[in-house]
């Protein structure tokens, strides 16, 4: 496919009838795609990721003229889209993702023990819903459709109305690496995904967008006669904790690229900023009372940047409503970047607020503000901040700033129930997709603090664990016989063996 064969944002709507097709085909493709060996199933998705690079010059213009987020910046997200593929081409070779699991018989436990044995099979038809602010590594070719087709699971996606052509190029793309191209497919606008997440077919919803969306997703989940899983990434503010051992110049430069990144428009942008100073009220800049030394740091910072256009309209009215409210709610602007030359575009603020204040204005003053916008909060003293960090919402990451660790040390079990990802000296823009990263976190980070959406893991979202009870052994999967054949991982009556 070509960019003169794609077709208008306003023509891509599907009916009821073109989700029930491409859900069928789905599940009729999945059928076969689950019983294709491991190995087999590696190297396709190699392949995938092959397809990507090789025509990244066919996607990124496509991309751009959507979301005009540049040239850099997209070739970027194709590498790590392509990336992500074969990361989990190395997790189905590796196998532990199945967690075979065998328990030989033993007649004189209490009571008698039967042979049992356990592993992870594909959950089936998954839904995936495509993000706005990531057209290739979030959307038809993300995070979770990769997991899925990993997991041995067709996908269908309903692309996001924001780069309705991209999700097209890329799906056809994407197609003809696969070995039937029905194993993805793609529906668009609102009724689509209505119809989609209410499908009999469907077995798992994975989301990645507002809170608003989020729960009207789940909300369509509970009607269905069986309610499926639902794996949303929703809203998060993402916590900086700035201790007085930090230094002021650095943590204000971190913060001002990390706030303005992509336009702020990161789930993981910096959205709550706690940094030593003085109790004061809003506009009071005496000497007493004036500003420290880190909000002095940060204000100058921030006042150096410059906006940029958001991903569309829709988002840059809801930022704007957003940072509108924050002066009504008693709190000061400390700075504001410049405004885009184009003039198509916003412009990053931050606002300030003592401790005591934010906390009588919780939780509203907490609520996520898509864009490069951040509230900088004023304590006296660290003792003060586990009380008002308990009563935050999740978030995705948690941020410490110090020189010396052990400053942190009271704050390390508040943070841990708050963020799956914590974050020392760094900032949270940037999800590795490696092995061990979390990207997930309580509500209403996630809908599920127990699973992430980035990094090997991702895929036990789509997996259901079935047990073998006295299964004869020319009938158990090859996974879970006794001469282990594939050579995958197996934990043996308590004991693993790899």
């Amino acid at each position: 496919m070509t960019m003169g064969d794609l077709t208008s944002g306003k023509d891509m709507v599907n009916g009821a009838d073109v989700v029930d097709d491409a859900v069928t085909r789905a599940a009729a493709s999945g059928t076969r795609w689950r019983e294709t060996p491991a190995a087999e199933r590696a190297a396709v998705l190699e392949g995938v990721a092959d397809a990507l690079l090789k025509h990244t010059d066919e996607l990124w213009p496509v991309a751009d003229a959507e979301t005009r987020l540049g040239e850099t910046r997209l070739r970027g997200e194709i590498a790590r889209t392509a990336a992500q593929f074969r990361l989990f081409a190395a997790v189905l070779r590796d196998g532990g993702h199945l967690e075979a699991v065998i328990d030989h018989p033993d007649p004189d436990a209490t009571p008698p023990r039967p042979d049992v044995r356990r592993m992870n099979h594909p959950i089936g038809v998954v839904a995936v819903f495509a993000a706005s602010n990531f057209p290739f590594a979030f959307s038809v070719a993300g995070g979770d459709t990769v997991s899925a087709l990993a997991a041995g699971c067709p996908v269908v996606v309903k692309a996001h109305e924001g780069h309705p052509r991209t999700s097209d190029l890329t799906a056809s793309i994407v197609r003809r690496a696969l070995p039937d191209p029905d194993l993805l497919g793609l529906v668009h606008g609102f009724e689509a995904g209505v119809s989609l997440v209410g499908h009999p077919l469907v077995t798992a919803v994975g989301f990645t967008g507002s809170l608003a969306g989020g729960r009207a997703v789940q909300e369509l989940i509970g009607r269905r006669p069986d309610p499926i899983p639902f794996y949303g990434e929703l809203g998060s503010v993402n916590p900086v904790v700035v201790l007085p051992s930090a230094d002021p110049a650095a943590v204000a430069a971190g913060f001002a690229a990390s706030l303005t990144l992509g336009v702020g428009q990161f789930c993981t942008n910096p959205g709550l900023v706690f940094v030593p100073g003085h109790e004061h009220q809003a506009g009071d800049q005496s000497e007493s009372g004036g500003r420290g030394e880190f909000e002095r740091a940060i204000g100058a910072a921030v006042a150096a940047t410059t906006g940029g256009p958001m991903l569309t309209a829709k988002i840059r009215d809801g930022y704007l409503r957003a940072v509108e409210r924050l002066p009504a709610a008693g709190l000061a602007v400390l700075a504001s970047g410049s405004a885009p030359e184009d003039g198509d575009g916003v412009t990053p603020q931050v606002f300030s607020v003592g401790l005591e204040a934010f906390a009588d204005g919780l939780p509203e003053l907490a609520e996520e503000c898509f864009g490069p916008a951040a509230i900088i909060v004023r304590y006296r003293d660290p003792a003060d901040l586990p009380e008002v960090l308990r009563r935050l919402p999740g978030s995705l990451t948690a941020t410490v700033h110090a020189a010396d660790p052990a400053e942190a040390r009271d704050l390390v079990p508040v943070l841990r129930r708050l963020a799956g990802r914590l974050i020392w000296n760094g900032w949270p823009t940037g999800v590795a997709v490696c092995w061990a990263m979390h990207h997930g976190g309580p509500w209403p980070a996630s809908t599920a603090a127990a699973h992430t959406s980035v990094g090997a893991a991702a895929i036990m979202r789509w997996q259901t664990p079935v047990a073998y009870q006295d299964w004869p052994a020319d009938l158990l999967p090859l996974e879970l016989r006794d001469d282990n054949p594939l050579g995958v991982p197996q934990r043996v009556d308590g004991r693993l063996r790899a």
